[in-house]
Parts: C-alpha cells; structure tokens; sequence
C-alpha cells in the first residue's frame, strides 16, 4: 500500500509582495474556506421576515449602515488591534473587548465559532496561532504573523463581510444574482472608505448606531421559521 505524503505546514516567510497578500486573503475570505460563513445572517433574516428589506434597494441601504454604524466598522477596529498586538496578553484584551461589543448571543457565536474555525484552518495550513478568537481578531493576529498589510487586510475582511450579507439575502429575499452583485459592487467604495477611516484608531474608538440591526439580531434568537444561525 502507498501511503501519501504528509502536506508540509507553509511558513510565513520574510517578505511577500502586496499580490501574494491578496492571494493569500482571496483564499483565507473565500466563500470556500471553511468558517462555516454561509449559515450567518447577522440578523439580515429578522428584517427580510419583518419586510423591512424586500427590495435590493432596501438591502444595500441596510448593508451599508451595518458595515458605517455598525459591526462593519467596529470589527475592522478589533481587526486592526489584534494585527498591532505584540503579546498574548494583549490579544486576549482585544478579543474580550470584541465579545463585550457583540449585541446578543447570536453575535458572540457567529464570531467566535467563525473566528475559531478561521484559526484552527490557519494553524494547520500557515502555522498561525490555533488560540480560540472572535472572527475579526482571529483574522487580524493570523494576517501579523503572516506579515500582510493591515490596511488591505481590513479592506477585503469587509469586502467578504458584505458579501456574505449579500448572499444570505439573495437566498432569503429572495433577490435575484443580478441585483445581488450589483449591491455588493456598490459596496466596494465603501468598504475601501472605511478600511482607511479606521487608520490610527483603537478600542476606545469602538462603538455603534446601527440599533435596529442590534434589535434584528436579538430577535432573531427566538425567529420561527428561520433558515440562518443568526
């Protein structure tokens, strides 16, 4: 019998051009890496129920106030603190801090079952630290140890962020594909925006207006029927 090669564990080496950090994070934020994304709303499915989103119209004006107001922009922040941290100690300062932001109990698991899935992938494959994080903070201290800029770090987090909202509402409006890429190419400038608005801030900058997605994701605790896990 022919035993197969064990794959050897990629170390991160001394320097990448910024195109292999984008391929790098293509991979890591991909639909296709398994963070189990595709099974959170983040309370999208409350409004789609209530009919407050019924329309592509009404989903990018929702999306867009999540990612200004909202999570979007605090988790860039926490992704940008785990990424400067230059300790364990420190780290777990900033992934408290993102379990005490986090809105309701669907929100604490989204992102620690996500995040937990995320660091246990990069441990195996890049070698990254395996500790049980929140998504956002798991991404940022996986992208330090990679060494890959922050700034396009933060950029495509959001990107991918938007982009799994968008797919939860193309299946549960339900919308069509083509208005769904068109909302999620809308959002682009957006997400650049703030991935650069959120340059030199810390914790203490950390807050958040988008109430009524808050209040859709407790709802969401008790939604009956529902298809999403949050």
């Amino acid at each position: 019998m022919v035993m197969a090669a064990p794959i050897p564990m990629i170390m991160s080496p001394p320097h990448m051009s910024t195109e292999h950090d984008v391929l790098i994070l293509a991979q890591w934020l991909s639909p296709a890496f398994p963070v189990g994304a595709f099974a959170y709303s983040h309370g999208l499915e409350t409004a789609i129920q209530s009919g407050a989103i019924a329309t592509a119209n009404d989903l990018e004006k929702w999306v867009s106030d999540v990612l200004n107001y909202g999570s979007g922009r605090n988790d860039c922040i926490l992704l940008r603190a785990a990424h400067g941290c230059e300790s364990n100690v420190a780290l777990e300062g900033v992934n408290q801090t993102a379990l005490a932001v986090s809105a309701s109990s669907e929100r604490v698991l989204e992102t620690q079952l996500q995040g937990n899935a995320f660091s246990q992938m990069t441990a195996a494959i890049w070698g990254s630290d395996q500790a049980a994080l929140c998504y956002p903070v798991a991404v940022g201290n996986a992208s330090a140890h990679m060494q890959l800029d922050v700034d396009l770090t933060a950029a495509l987090y959001l990107h991918a962020f938007a982009s799994n909202l968008v797919s939860a509402a193309v299946r549960a409006v339900p919308l069509g594909q083509t208005d769904g890429q068109r909302v999620l190419a809308a959002l682009i400038p957006l997400c650049d925006q703030i991935a650069k608005k959120t340059q030199g801030t810390t914790l203490d900058d950390l807050s958040s207006t988008a109430f009524l997605s808050d209040i859709a994701a407790m709802q969401h605790e008790t939604l009956q029927p529902r298809i999403f896990r949050s």
